[in-house]
Formats: structure tokens, C-alpha cells, sequence
């Protein structure tokens, strides 16, 4: 197999267009055939191990249990994804994204009645102190008239 080499850039020298070289190796493999070898034909086989991203959720959890911790959801939470990561660790995949699944539910759940209860028990605050500065005006309008 002799071959020459041809310029990369073909301009108006009337070189010859690339695919030609293509068509030159498929008609000698045509006609001298598939490279023979003496050795068996040996395969390997190489496991990789996907590296499957799964998610702990352990900041959200710190989160929850540090700031929105109504009955202790964030504390449930924040268990639930260590032992994800604890599982995630070993090579658990299945075992870690169930545990992630749970503390998940569990922020969300805490996220969610965290900010619910806030906005009542502001709501309160606001609604109790009116109450009170209402009863101590009219206490004031009714000792002050005697």
C-alpha cells in the first residue's frame, strides 16, 4: 500500500478531492480482503461504574432543622439524608436515593409548615397586640371620664 500524501488545502491546482483515498482503501479491502490474523479473536469487557449524581438534600435538611424545626421535621429530615450520603458512600445507589426520597418529603413538609405556622403566629402577634392596645384605650376612655 503505497501511498502519496496530498495537500490539505485543495485550490485551482486540480489535486485530487479527498474521498478519492476513501475509495481506494474500500476497493483494496474489496480485493485483498479483511486483514487476516492467527491469534483468536479475544473481547475484554470493561464495568464502569456510572457515577449516578443523587442528591442528599443535607444543606436543606441543616436548613429546616436550624430554622423551621416545627415538631422536629428538620431533625427527621437531616437523619434521613445522612444516612442517604452514609449510603451513597458504601455504593448503595438504591438505598441512598430512597433515603434522599424521604428526607426530601420531609424538608418539603417542613418547609412548608414552617412558613404556614410563621405567618399564623405572626398574624397573632399582630391581631393580640391591636386587642391589647384596643382594651387599654378604652380602660383609659372609662377611668378618665370618672
Amino acid at each position: 500500500m503505497n501511498r502519496t500524501s496530498q495537500p490539505l488545502f485543495t485550490g485551482a491546482h486540480g489535486a485530487v478531492p479527498p474521498a478519492y483515498e476513501v475509495l481506494k482503501e474500500e476497493h483494496e479491502v474489496a480485493v485483498l480482503g479483511a486483514p487476516q490474523s492467527q491469534a483468536p479473536l479475544t473481547t475484554t469487557v470493561i464495568n464502569i461504574r456510572s457515577d449516578t449524581a443523587v442528591p442528599d438534600h443535607i444543606v436543606w435538611s441543616l436548613f429546616n432543622t436550624i430554622f423551621m424545626n416545627w415538631c422536629c421535621l428538620g431533625f427527621v429530615a437531616f437523619a434521613y439524608s445522612v444516612k442517604s450520603r452514609d449510603r451513597k458512600m458504601v455504593g448503595d445507589i438504591t438505598g441512598a436515593q430512597s433515603y434522599a426520597s424521604t428526607a426530601k418529603c420531609l424538608n418539603i413538609c417542613s418547609l412548608v409548615l414552617g412558613i404556614l405556622l410563621t405567618v399564623v403566629l405572626i398574624v397573632l402577634v399582630s391581631t393580640g397586640s391591636l386587642m391589647i392596645v384596643q382594651a387599654v384605650s378604652e380602660l383609659m376612655q372609662n377611668y378618665g371620664g370618672h
